[in-house]
């Protein structure tokens, strides 16, 4: 019943940053939990970055200090802020989200984010 859609993925150099965001459209977003995993070929899906209905926010020790994720209520959207990026961040990004009082999970389709030189 709800769809996230991602965007703002590409290709940067290394140092670089980019900005992806997270929409989906229903009445109540800010009862939300939103998550950022990130997947690259062969590789396991790993949760990058969370944030609850109530603001609170967790990342991967990997991106800590680098990435942002927030969340803007009015807009229904969810962020993540990349900043120094690294050629290990390539994969492709998903959004994650499920009403605080729910059970199911919703998935996006994913944004590819290439870091090369």
């Amino acid at each position: 019943q709800v769809q996230p859609v991602e965007s703002g993925g590409g290709l940067v150099q290394p140092g670089g940053s980019l900005r992806l965001s997270c929409a989906f459209s229903t009445n109540i977003f800010s009862l939300y939990n939103v998550d950022w995993y990130r997947q690259a070929p062969g590789k396991q899906r790993e949760l990058v970055a969370s944030i609850t209905s109530g603001g609170t926010t967790n990342y991967v020790d990997s991106v800590k200090g680098r990435f942002t994720i927030s969340r803007d209520n009015a807009k229904n959207t969810v962020d993540l802020q990349m900043n120094s990026l690294k050629l290990e961040d390539t994969a492709v990004y998903y959004c994650r989200a499920r009403n605080k009082f729910g059970s199911t999970w919703y998935w996006g389709q994913g944004t590819q984010v290439t870091v090369s030189s």
